[in-house]
């Protein structure tokens, strides 16, 4: 379900909690020049131009998106129109609190949810889906196991819509040193937990859902689109 951001808490006996909870004002206010800049180009070898540019593509004048971070992508790419209908949804309300705030222009709704579970939204409400780096942080083990919030986000495309995203793979890509140890570190922390994710089980998820797919990839990271039908 969907849930007021500012009721909703995060529950720290949840498999989620440490790759939601680690998210704090703090780092929210980091995260664009640590990750964004520095590590997408230098440890994920994916630089932020090539997920902008996948939003330019596919982005419509109402779309969801999912694990919104900072927001950087959405203040940064272009909409169709000047008045979008936006909406961000995440478990973690002060990641809403914080994406909400840069793209208050747009007025976005903010929900909260576990999209691990059954989204409370309309059906066939949004043109455009995006969840960006959100897959590597979810609980599971592998993609199949995480790929049910395909099956929970696909409702809520109309027809001919389009649900796109990133995630960074452990398995069928290639990581340079920094990337090996980031990776060991991380889901040791309970931050990501992708050591079983590879790219043949993302292209498998894609496939038996989606009557057409893009999977392309840049260094250890998997840019999908599907579209529904």
């Amino acid at each position: 379900m969907t849930t007021p951001y500012d009721e909703f808490a995060l529950d720290s006996s949840d498999p989620a909690y440490a790759g939601q909870a680690v998210y704090t004002p703090g780092t929210l206010r980091a995260y664009d020049t640590l990750v964004v800049r520095l590590s997408n180009s230098l440890v994920w070898r994916c630089p932020a131009r090539r997920i902008l540019s996948q939003y330019d593509r596919h982005l419509t004048g109402s779309h969801l998106d999912v694990g919104p971070g900072t927001g950087y992508y959405l203040d940064r790419c272009r909409f169709p129109d000047s008045a979008p209908r936006l909406t961000l949804l995440d478990a973690n309300p002060g990641v809403l609190r914080f994406a909400g705030h840069r793209l208050r222009r747009y007025r976005p709704a903010l929900r909260a949810a576990d999209v691990l579970k059954p989204v409370d939204l309309p059906r066939a409400s949004f043109r455009s889906v995006a969840l960006s780096y959100l897959l590597h942080c979810l609980p599971g083990d592998g993609i199949a196991a995480k790929a049910v919030v395909f099956d929970h986000l696909i409702p809520l495309v109309e027809p001919g819509g389009v649900l796109f995203g990133t995630t960074i793979l452990t398995g069928g890509v290639r990581h340079n040193r920094l990337g090996r140890t980031l990776l060991t570190v991380y889901n040791r922390k309970g931050i990501f937990a992708n050591l079983s994710d590879d790219l043949d089980g993302l292209e498998r998820a894609l496939d038996s859902r989606f009557s057409r797919y893009e999977l392309h990839v840049s260094g250890a990271v998997g840019l999908f689109t599907g579209w529904v039908g």
